[in-house]
């Protein structure tokens, strides 16, 4: 999976309003709020926490214009919580838009 540089660079863009190091910061941040809320869902072990996760990740997703990210956290809401596969597709993105 490739994250959509489309929305979510222009989002960022929009925000850091021409400055590249405020750039910078607010991908980074975006990026580690998706993995804090990647790592809780992998040690989720109850529905709840599970749930509140993902619906985290959702909210990210609303707030930076990311498709990518609203349907893997859609997959998450409709999956048993600690689904392996649901957290490996995560990681990925996350992963990918680390070195991108």
């Amino acid at each position: 999976m490739v994250y959509e540089a489309g929305a979510l660079e222009a989002t960022l863009a929009a925000a850091a309003g021409g400055d590249a190091v405020l750039f910078a910061e607010l991908r980074a941040s975006y990026v580690e709020s998706v993995a804090r809320q990647v790592d809780l869902l992998e040690r989720s072990r109850c529905d709840g926490n599970w749930h509140v996760a993902a619906m985290r990740l959702k909210g990210l997703a609303a707030s930076f214009h990311s498709s990518a990210l609203l349907a893997l956290a859609e997959e998450a809401l409709d999956a048993a919580p600690g689904e392996p596969r649901v957290v490996r597709r995560l990681k990925a993105y996350v992963a990918e838009f680390s070195v991108t």
